[in-house]
């Protein structure tokens, strides 16, 4: 997927990926790269950086977590990241029909 394609949504996938239950950065990734059938592989600069970012904003929050013998930093929503996943997924469907309203594709 092109870098510049992907700008703008990058929130909204990482949101997405976190609305089910908590995650860390590897599964979060692996989250989105199956249920994009492999179009959305984000690379660690990429992915750990807009987490850190969404974390100050406040729409996540972070605890460390020993599971499985190692240590991992594990995301989740804050209430005003719900509050924000559902506008941006709002705003994304009515940008989605307006696109195609102007490109003219069926999906």
């Amino acid at each position: 997927m092109n870098a510049e394609t992907l700008k703008g949504h990058l929130d909204l996938l990482l949101l997405t990926a976190l609305e089910a239950h908590p995650a860390h950065g590897y599964a979060i990734a692996e989250t989105l790269r199956a249920r994009s059938e492999q179009a959305f592989d984000l690379p660690e600069g990429t992915l750990y950086p807009a987490l850190h970012r969404l974390e100050r904003a406040g729409l996540l929050a972070s605890r460390w977590s020993d599971q499985s013998g190692r240590r991992r930093r594990v995301y989740h929503l804050t209430a005003k990241g719900r509050r924000a996943l559902v506008k941006r997924q709002r705003d994304w469907l009515d940008f989605a029909r307006a696109m195609r309203a102007v490109v003219g594709v069926q999906a």
